[in-house]
């Protein structure tokens, strides 16, 4: 294990949303946090729209693969963050958890999916900001 948060993005493809929240919390963490997504159902691809909307602000995700959650990973993350998953989700006493309700980038155009990157971006920023101590 390890001394840093361990936090779990999940949505039912993780080829989107749980995809650009991981990319974020990674640069925006710069590494003080442990990410890790997960889907429910993982699609066969990450949805190369949302690659695109991450790209045009520098943060590179096109080498991630859609990986299946595990209940391992519930079980070992600190904070689970679901994505329009429903009940696929495992539930452990004691772990923090938050749905986001965010829009399904998949099938839509690039001006479209910025808004939710954007969203996704501020939710990751407030979340980042309770997890880590400020530094001076």
């Amino acid at each position: 294990m390890t001394d840093k948060p361990i936090v779990l993005f999940v949505c039912v493809h993780n080829a989107g949303r749980s995809q650009m929240a991981a990319g974020f919390a990674r640069t925006l963490s710069g590494g003080a946090v442990e990410v890790r997504s997960g889907g429910s159902e993982p699609g066969a691809s990450i949805n190369p729209i949302a690659v695109e909307a991450m790209r045009e602000i520098g943060i590179d995700i096109s080498a991630e693969v859609p990986q299946l959650m595990t209940t391992e990973q519930v079980r070992d993350s600190d904070v689970v963050i679901t994505m329009g998953c429903g009940d696929a989700c495992p539930i452990f006493p004691g772990k923090r958890y938050e749905d986001w309700e965010l829009q399904d980038p998949a099938g839509r155009p690039l001006d479209e999916v910025r808004p939710i990157r954007d969203d996704i971006r501020a939710r990751v920023e407030h979340l980042l900001a309770e997890l880590l101590p400020v530094t001076a």
